[in-house]
């Protein structure tokens, strides 16, 4: 009975610890949600950015907290590194500094 629990617990244990790898690389960045970014692109895969002046306003738009949670996540230098240009307007409009 011993060798069936030591199994049946390697077995839980190796399938949490899957989900858990296959979850942290899934964009939990909220540069990565849809949701928030689509209003700063002018294509659905989010590659071409708008203008300056409708990426001000789409800034603008945005609540306040998302503006900061936004600008903290630019400040972190993978995040920012995949999200380039697009930390770079940020910083233009008074972001990340």
């Amino acid at each position: 009975m011993n060798t069936k629990m030591l199994c049946m617990g390697a077995m839980a244990l190796s399938l949490m610890t899957g989900a858990a790898l296959a979850g942290g690389g899934t964009g939990t960045s909220a540069l990565d949600d849809p949701a928030k970014m689509s209003p700063f692109f002018t294509d659905a895969s989010m590659k071409t950015m708008k203008s300056e002046k409708e990426f001000k306003a789409a800034w603008m738009a945005m609540k306040e907290e998302d503006r900061a949670g936004i600008t903290k996540e630019c400040g972190d230098q993978a995040i920012a590194k995949s999200h380039d240009n697009f930390c770079k307007m940020t910083k233009q409009l008074g972001g990340a500094n």
